[in-house]
């Protein structure tokens, strides 16, 4: 897996959502530097585990969709006479 990376305008939105996150839920004040390093910290150590459990459910996706097809190219199936 590649690292994890945000584009500048995400990351400034990102920053912005902990700060308010920190100052009404925790009443607490953050800095734009430590916002950016706890995201940093986030994406490194934490993000992983998002990122696969967002393959993993694709993957369910996938194949619950693939069975579907394949039950609906049963029912084209023509009936034959021996």
């Amino acid at each position: 897996m590649s690292e994890i990376t945000f584009s500048s305008e995400e990351k400034s939105e990102i920053i912005q959502k902990v700060q308010k996150y920190f100052n009404q839920e925790l009443d607490q004040e953050i800095g734009s530097f430590d916002a950016e390093f706890l995201i940093d910290f986030f994406a490194k150590e934490v993000g992983p585990y998002f990122y696969n459990r967002g393959l993993y459910d694709a993957q369910q996706l996938v194949t619950e969709r693939v069975e579907e097809i394949g039950y609906l190219i049963q029912e084209l199936e023509k009936t034959t006479k021996l």
